[in-house]
């Protein structure tokens, strides 16, 4: 296993943690945890401010290299996507927070830039008639 630098995204903040990696998967020291997402570990769970989410299986969660990040992600039902050879781990929204999303027919907002390097924002085009033209390679 070897410590390296590790970007993880999660709400659109972007963290370079120290993580021990170990094919793909990754863990962090508590304390990196707490400083990338806000999120610590105590007796009853895992805590930010005045929530705590139960942790039912500590030992999978937490051993002496650090966090699972893979744990991590199940205790919060969000999904998680890592490339490891690229030091770049993603926390995704649960799925409850995304059928929300659904429901109210808004979607988030994001900034572009446009082929000159202006960026735009979706919250500029808001009460306006817009035509979003969304490509992907894969």
């Amino acid at each position: 296993m070897a410590e390296r630098r590790v970007t993880l995204i999660d709400e659109g903040r972007e963290e370079v943690v120290a993580a021990t990696v170990q094919g793909d998967s990754l863990r962090i020291r508590a304390t990196e945890l707490t400083n990338a997402i806000g999120w610590h570990l105590e007796a009853q769970g895992l805590c930010r401010g005045d929530v705590c989410v139960p942790v039912r299986d500590r030992a999978a969660l937490e051993t002496a290299e650090g966090i699972d990040l893979a744990a991590l992600a199940r205790v919060f039902d969000r999904p998680l996507a890592v490339d490891a050879d690229e030091g770049v781990a993603v926390l995704g929204a649960s799925a409850t927070e995304r059928a929300g999303r659904l429901a109210t027919l808004e979607a988030p907002d994001f900034a572009l830039p446009d082929l000159s390097g202006r960026m735009h924002t979706l919250r500029d085009q808001r009460g306006k008639k817009t035509l979003l033209i969304a490509w992907a390679s894969w």
